[in-house]
Protein backbone atom coordinates (compact mmCIF):
# COMPACT_ATOMS: atom_id res chain seq x y z
CA UNK A 1 0.00 0.00 0.00
CA UNK A 2 1.08 3.40 -1.00
CA UNK A 3 -0.58 5.38 1.43
CA UNK A 4 -3.31 6.99 -0.81
CA UNK A 5 -6.50 4.89 -0.32
CA UNK A 6 -8.49 4.70 2.42
CA UNK A 7 -11.25 2.36 3.92
CA UNK A 8 -12.21 -1.41 3.29
CA UNK A 9 -15.50 -1.39 1.72
CA UNK A 10 -16.09 1.88 0.99
CA UNK A 11 -12.77 2.66 -0.88
CA UNK A 12 -11.06 6.00 -1.43
CA UNK A 13 -7.97 6.82 -3.49
CA UNK A 14 -7.14 10.42 -3.63
CA UNK A 15 -4.72 12.18 -6.19
CA UNK A 16 -3.10 14.63 -7.26
CA UNK A 17 -0.80 17.78 -6.64
CA UNK A 18 -1.40 21.53 -5.25
CA UNK A 19 0.75 22.72 -8.23
CA UNK A 20 -0.78 20.02 -10.76
CA UNK A 21 -3.42 20.35 -13.30
CA UNK A 22 -5.72 18.67 -11.13
CA UNK A 23 -6.62 16.84 -7.88
CA UNK A 24 -9.31 14.38 -7.54
CA UNK A 25 -10.82 10.78 -5.77
CA UNK A 26 -12.06 7.51 -7.00
CA UNK A 27 -14.25 6.20 -4.89
CA UNK A 28 -15.40 2.22 -5.09
CA UNK A 29 -17.76 0.72 -2.46
CA UNK A 30 -20.24 3.00 -2.79
CA UNK A 31 -23.77 1.29 -3.21
CA UNK A 32 -26.01 2.10 -5.97
CA UNK A 33 -29.53 3.83 -6.41
CA UNK A 34 -28.03 6.85 -4.18
CA UNK A 35 -29.10 10.35 -5.71
CA UNK A 36 -25.80 11.79 -6.62
CA UNK A 37 -25.03 15.33 -8.32
CA UNK A 38 -22.10 17.93 -8.45
CA UNK A 39 -24.03 20.07 -6.48
CA UNK A 40 -24.38 17.51 -3.38
CA UNK A 41 -20.49 18.55 -2.79
CA UNK A 42 -20.35 22.03 -3.28
CA UNK A 43 -21.98 22.80 0.06
CA UNK A 44 -19.23 21.52 1.67
CA UNK A 45 -16.41 22.26 -0.86
CA UNK A 46 -17.19 25.99 -0.11
CA UNK A 47 -16.63 25.71 3.23
CA UNK A 48 -13.12 24.84 2.33
CA UNK A 49 -12.54 26.55 -0.61
CA UNK A 50 -9.21 29.30 -0.25
CA UNK A 51 -9.72 32.94 -0.96
CA UNK A 52 -12.70 33.04 1.14
CA UNK A 53 -12.07 34.23 4.83
CA UNK A 54 -10.13 37.74 5.35
CA UNK A 55 -7.09 35.67 7.30
CA UNK A 56 -6.69 32.85 4.92
CA UNK A 57 -4.47 32.28 1.55
CA UNK A 58 -6.06 34.74 -0.99
CA UNK A 59 -5.38 31.79 -3.92
CA UNK A 60 -8.81 31.97 -5.38
CA UNK A 61 -9.94 28.40 -6.30
CA UNK A 62 -14.16 27.98 -7.61
CA UNK A 63 -13.22 24.24 -6.77
CA UNK A 64 -16.01 23.03 -9.22
CA UNK A 65 -16.22 19.20 -9.16
CA UNK A 66 -16.82 17.39 -11.84
CA UNK A 67 -17.94 13.48 -12.00
CA UNK A 68 -16.40 11.53 -14.68
CA UNK A 69 -17.97 8.09 -13.92
CA UNK A 70 -20.13 6.11 -11.36
CA UNK A 71 -23.50 8.19 -11.73
CA UNK A 72 -26.02 7.55 -14.29
CA UNK A 73 -29.45 9.70 -14.65
CA UNK A 74 -28.48 11.01 -11.50
CA UNK A 75 -28.12 8.24 -9.62
CA UNK A 76 -24.80 5.82 -8.26
CA UNK A 77 -24.67 2.64 -10.48
CA UNK A 78 -22.38 1.06 -7.69
CA UNK A 79 -19.25 0.96 -9.89
CA UNK A 80 -16.53 3.41 -9.44
CA UNK A 81 -17.12 6.98 -8.63
CA UNK A 82 -14.29 9.41 -9.97
CA UNK A 83 -14.02 12.88 -9.03
CA UNK A 84 -12.03 15.94 -10.80
CA UNK A 85 -10.81 19.59 -9.37
CA UNK A 86 -9.37 21.00 -11.39
CA UNK A 87 -6.47 23.97 -9.90
CA UNK A 88 -7.19 27.50 -11.57
CA UNK A 89 -5.51 29.48 -9.43
CA UNK A 90 -1.57 27.96 -9.64
CA UNK A 91 1.47 30.75 -9.28
CA UNK A 92 4.10 27.87 -9.02
CA UNK A 93 7.04 30.58 -9.48
CA UNK A 94 6.35 31.92 -5.72
CA UNK A 95 8.17 28.51 -4.61
CA UNK A 96 11.56 29.15 -7.12
CA UNK A 97 13.25 30.02 -3.83
CA UNK A 98 12.47 27.19 -2.13
CA UNK A 99 13.40 24.38 -4.60
CA UNK A 100 16.66 23.75 -3.05
CA UNK A 101 15.86 24.90 1.05
CA UNK A 102 13.81 22.63 3.88
CA UNK A 103 10.78 24.94 5.22
CA UNK A 104 10.69 24.21 8.85
CA UNK A 105 7.49 22.47 9.88
CA UNK A 106 6.68 20.94 6.16
CA UNK A 107 6.97 17.68 5.19
CA UNK A 108 10.05 18.79 2.39
CA UNK A 109 12.97 16.88 4.31
CA UNK A 110 10.86 13.98 5.04
CA UNK A 111 9.53 13.61 1.60
CA UNK A 112 13.35 14.19 0.26
CA UNK A 113 14.34 11.02 2.68
CA UNK A 114 12.08 8.76 1.38
CA UNK A 115 11.81 9.62 -2.25
CA UNK A 116 15.11 10.95 -2.77
CA UNK A 117 13.06 14.06 -4.81
CA UNK A 118 9.97 15.98 -3.75
CA UNK A 119 7.52 18.79 -5.28
CA UNK A 120 8.70 22.15 -3.79
CA UNK A 121 5.81 23.95 -5.34
CA UNK A 122 3.08 24.15 -2.31
CA UNK A 123 4.86 20.72 -0.89
CA UNK A 124 2.81 18.60 -3.81
CA UNK A 125 1.25 15.78 -2.12
CA UNK A 126 2.12 16.68 1.28
CA UNK A 127 0.12 20.63 0.89
CA UNK A 128 -2.98 21.22 2.33
CA UNK A 129 -4.90 21.24 -1.08
CA UNK A 130 -4.57 17.57 -1.14
CA UNK A 131 -7.69 17.89 1.41
CA UNK A 132 -10.26 19.04 -1.31
CA UNK A 133 -10.34 15.69 -2.87
CA UNK A 134 -11.06 14.33 0.55
CA UNK A 135 -14.12 16.49 1.32
CA UNK A 136 -15.28 15.97 -1.90
CA UNK A 137 -15.28 12.09 -1.07
CA UNK A 138 -16.52 12.97 2.36
CA UNK A 139 -19.81 14.53 0.80
CA UNK A 140 -20.57 11.23 -0.97
CA UNK A 141 -19.99 9.56 1.81
CA UNK A 142 -22.70 11.50 3.49
CA UNK A 143 -24.83 10.69 1.19
CA UNK A 144 -24.94 7.46 2.28
CA UNK A 145 -25.00 8.21 5.65
CA UNK A 146 -28.56 10.10 5.27
CA UNK A 147 -29.95 7.26 4.57
CA UNK A 148 -29.48 6.07 8.28
CA UNK A 149 -30.15 9.59 9.65
CA UNK A 150 -26.71 10.02 10.66
CA UNK A 151 -25.42 13.53 11.26
CA UNK A 152 -22.00 14.41 11.75
CA UNK A 153 -21.38 18.05 12.80
CA UNK A 154 -17.95 19.51 13.45
CA UNK A 155 -17.16 23.25 14.44
CA UNK A 156 -14.00 25.53 15.74
CA UNK A 157 -13.89 24.43 19.13
CA UNK A 158 -10.52 26.94 20.14
CA UNK A 159 -8.51 29.38 18.09
CA UNK A 160 -5.38 30.38 19.50
CA UNK A 161 -5.90 30.38 22.86
CA UNK A 162 -9.80 31.36 22.44
CA UNK A 163 -12.24 28.59 23.10
CA UNK A 164 -16.23 28.66 22.14
CA UNK A 165 -18.13 28.12 25.85
CA UNK A 166 -21.47 27.30 24.73
CA UNK A 167 -22.39 25.35 21.56
CA UNK A 168 -25.48 27.06 19.06
CA UNK A 169 -25.52 25.20 15.50
CA UNK A 170 -27.55 27.51 14.17
CA UNK A 171 -24.77 30.23 14.05
CA UNK A 172 -21.75 28.25 12.78
CA UNK A 173 -21.61 28.60 9.13
CA UNK A 174 -22.38 32.40 9.47
CA UNK A 175 -18.96 33.61 10.79
CA UNK A 176 -15.89 33.64 9.35
CA UNK A 177 -14.38 31.00 11.98
CA UNK A 178 -17.04 28.37 12.29
CA UNK A 179 -17.53 29.27 16.05
CA UNK A 180 -20.29 27.85 17.73
CA UNK A 181 -20.45 30.27 20.39
CA UNK A 182 -20.87 33.92 18.93
CA UNK A 183 -19.55 35.61 21.77
CA UNK A 184 -16.00 34.03 21.18
CA UNK A 185 -15.45 35.31 17.43
CA UNK A 186 -14.49 38.85 18.50
CA UNK A 187 -11.87 37.38 20.20
CA UNK A 188 -11.10 35.58 17.71
CA UNK A 189 -11.03 38.06 15.10
CA UNK A 190 -8.69 40.26 17.22
CA UNK A 191 -6.29 37.15 17.98
CA UNK A 192 -6.16 36.50 14.79
CA UNK A 193 -5.05 40.10 13.22
CA UNK A 194 -2.29 40.31 16.18
CA UNK A 195 -0.76 37.51 15.15
CA UNK A 196 -1.18 38.05 11.53
CA UNK A 197 0.55 41.39 12.14
CA UNK A 198 3.28 39.81 13.72
CA UNK A 199 4.27 37.16 10.03
CA UNK A 200 3.28 33.97 12.42
CA UNK A 201 0.64 31.41 12.38
CA UNK A 202 -2.25 29.83 15.08
CA UNK A 203 -3.19 26.22 15.75
CA UNK A 204 -6.64 25.43 17.70
CA UNK A 205 -8.70 22.41 18.16
CA UNK A 206 -11.76 21.18 16.34
CA UNK A 207 -14.89 19.21 17.83
CA UNK A 208 -16.70 16.69 15.92
CA UNK A 209 -20.22 15.78 16.98
CA UNK A 210 -22.03 12.32 15.90
CA UNK A 211 -25.56 11.82 16.09
CA UNK A 212 -27.86 8.96 15.19
CA UNK A 213 -24.44 6.57 15.06
CA UNK A 214 -26.67 3.08 15.60
CA UNK A 215 -25.07 0.95 18.56
CA UNK A 216 -23.01 -2.05 17.41
CA UNK A 217 -20.99 -0.28 14.43
CA UNK A 218 -17.16 -0.77 15.09
CA UNK A 219 -15.01 -3.93 15.04
CA UNK A 220 -12.99 -5.48 18.08
CA UNK A 221 -9.46 -5.45 18.75
CA UNK A 222 -7.24 -3.84 16.52
CA UNK A 223 -10.31 -2.13 14.33
CA UNK A 224 -12.03 -0.43 16.81
CA UNK A 225 -13.99 2.61 15.88
CA UNK A 226 -12.36 5.25 17.93
CA UNK A 227 -8.87 3.77 16.92
CA UNK A 228 -9.98 3.90 12.65
CA UNK A 229 -11.51 7.24 13.00
CA UNK A 230 -8.37 8.80 15.31
CA UNK A 231 -6.21 7.37 12.39
CA UNK A 232 -8.18 8.90 9.70
CA UNK A 233 -8.29 12.02 11.50
CA UNK A 234 -4.66 12.08 12.35
CA UNK A 235 -4.11 11.45 8.52
CA UNK A 236 -5.12 15.28 7.95
CA UNK A 237 -1.68 17.09 7.67
CA UNK A 238 -2.22 19.80 10.21
CA UNK A 239 -3.75 17.28 12.59
CA UNK A 240 -1.34 16.30 16.08
CA UNK A 241 -3.65 15.22 18.57
CA UNK A 242 -6.98 13.30 18.66
CA UNK A 243 -9.22 13.18 21.93
CA UNK A 244 -12.48 10.92 22.48
CA UNK A 245 -14.79 12.06 24.76
CA UNK A 246 -13.07 12.66 28.09
CA UNK A 247 -9.85 12.13 26.35
CA UNK A 248 -6.65 13.66 27.96
CA UNK A 249 -9.11 14.69 31.11
CA UNK A 250 -9.92 11.51 31.40
CA UNK A 251 -6.49 10.23 32.60
CA UNK A 252 -7.38 12.63 35.86
CA UNK A 253 -10.79 11.37 36.46
CA UNK A 254 -11.56 8.35 39.29
CA UNK A 255 -13.40 5.38 37.78
CA UNK A 256 -16.53 6.29 39.85
CA UNK A 257 -15.92 9.68 37.87
CA UNK A 258 -15.15 8.42 34.31
CA UNK A 259 -17.64 5.46 33.92
CA UNK A 260 -21.21 6.58 32.46
CA UNK A 261 -23.57 5.23 34.50
CA UNK A 262 -26.60 2.85 32.84
CA UNK A 263 -30.36 4.02 33.22
CA UNK A 264 -33.40 2.37 31.34
CA UNK A 265 -33.53 5.69 29.22
CA UNK A 266 -29.47 5.08 28.24
CA UNK A 267 -26.44 6.66 29.32
CA UNK A 268 -26.23 9.07 32.36
CA UNK A 269 -23.11 10.91 31.12
CA UNK A 270 -21.04 10.02 27.81
CA UNK A 271 -17.54 10.32 29.20
CA UNK A 272 -16.75 7.07 26.68
CA UNK A 273 -17.75 9.61 23.58
CA UNK A 274 -20.33 7.57 22.23
CA UNK A 275 -17.47 4.28 22.09
CA UNK A 276 -17.15 1.54 24.54
CA UNK A 277 -14.36 -1.12 23.45
CA UNK A 278 -14.37 0.25 20.03
CA UNK A 279 -17.64 -0.49 19.47
CA UNK A 280 -20.58 2.73 19.08
CA UNK A 281 -22.86 2.41 22.01
CA UNK A 282 -25.06 4.41 20.39
CA UNK A 283 -25.07 7.73 22.07
CA UNK A 284 -23.12 10.90 20.27
CA UNK A 285 -19.52 10.23 19.53
CA UNK A 286 -17.57 13.55 20.31
CA UNK A 287 -14.21 13.42 19.05
CA UNK A 288 -11.41 16.25 19.02
CA UNK A 289 -8.95 17.52 16.83
CA UNK A 290 -5.47 18.71 18.18
CA UNK A 291 -4.70 21.42 14.74
CA UNK A 292 -0.77 23.09 14.68
CA UNK A 293 0.13 26.37 13.35
CA UNK A 294 0.49 26.61 9.86
CA UNK A 295 4.27 26.50 9.52
CA UNK A 296 4.83 29.10 6.77
CA UNK A 297 5.11 32.17 8.13
CA UNK A 298 6.74 35.54 7.38
CA UNK A 299 9.27 35.62 10.11
CA UNK A 300 12.82 34.51 9.76
CA UNK A 301 13.39 30.46 10.39
CA UNK A 302 16.97 28.76 10.78
CA UNK A 303 17.28 25.61 8.71
CA UNK A 304 19.31 24.27 5.47
CA UNK A 305 19.74 23.62 2.21
CA UNK A 306 19.58 20.24 0.38
CA UNK A 307 23.58 19.86 0.82
CA UNK A 308 22.83 20.35 4.54
CA UNK A 309 24.66 23.88 4.71
CA UNK A 310 22.73 26.38 7.09
CA UNK A 311 20.72 29.04 5.88
CA UNK A 312 17.57 31.30 7.23
CA UNK A 313 14.21 31.56 5.66
CA UNK A 314 11.75 34.24 5.67
CA UNK A 315 8.80 32.41 3.64
CA UNK A 316 6.56 34.39 1.07
CA UNK A 317 3.41 33.86 -0.99
CA UNK A 318 -0.39 33.15 -0.09
CA UNK A 319 -0.58 31.57 2.89
CA UNK A 320 -3.38 31.01 5.73
CA UNK A 321 -2.27 32.49 9.29
CA UNK A 322 -4.66 29.38 10.62
CA UNK A 323 -5.62 25.62 9.45
CA UNK A 324 -8.71 26.51 11.30
CA UNK A 325 -11.88 27.15 9.68
CA UNK A 326 -10.61 25.62 6.48
CA UNK A 327 -9.73 22.76 7.98
CA UNK A 328 -12.98 21.84 9.57
CA UNK A 329 -14.91 20.45 6.98
CA UNK A 330 -11.52 17.95 6.28
CA UNK A 331 -11.80 16.98 9.62
CA UNK A 332 -15.75 16.23 9.30
CA UNK A 333 -14.92 14.47 5.90
CA UNK A 334 -12.86 12.12 7.52
CA UNK A 335 -15.37 10.84 9.90
CA UNK A 336 -17.73 10.51 7.37
CA UNK A 337 -15.53 8.31 5.70
CA UNK A 338 -14.74 6.08 8.36
CA UNK A 339 -18.43 6.26 9.77
CA UNK A 340 -19.51 4.88 6.05
CA UNK A 341 -16.77 1.94 5.82
CA UNK A 342 -17.87 0.51 8.75
CA UNK A 343 -21.61 1.01 8.24
CA UNK A 344 -20.90 -1.22 5.29
CA UNK A 345 -18.85 -3.34 6.90
CA UNK A 346 -21.41 -3.87 9.76
CA UNK A 347 -24.04 -5.24 6.80
CA UNK A 348 -21.52 -8.32 6.33
CA UNK A 349 -22.63 -9.44 9.86
CA UNK A 350 -25.76 -7.77 10.96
Amino acid sequence: MAGNTFGEVFRVTTWGESHGPALGAVIDGCPPRISLSPGDLEEELARRRPGVQAHATPRREPDKVEILSGVFEGLTTGTPISLIIYNRDVRSQDYDALRDVFRPGHGDFTYQAKYGLRDHRGGGRAAARETVARVAAGAVAQKVLDRENIRVLAYTLELGGIRAERLEESGIWDNPFFCPDPDAVPAMARRVQEVKDRGDSLGGLVEVRVRGCPPGLGEPVFDKLDAALAQAVMSVGAVKGVEIGAGFAGARMLGSEHNDPLTPGGFASNHAGGILAGIANGDEIVLRAAVKPIPSIALEQQTVDVSGQPCTLSIKGRHDISAIPRIVPVIAAMVRLTLTDFLLRQRAVA
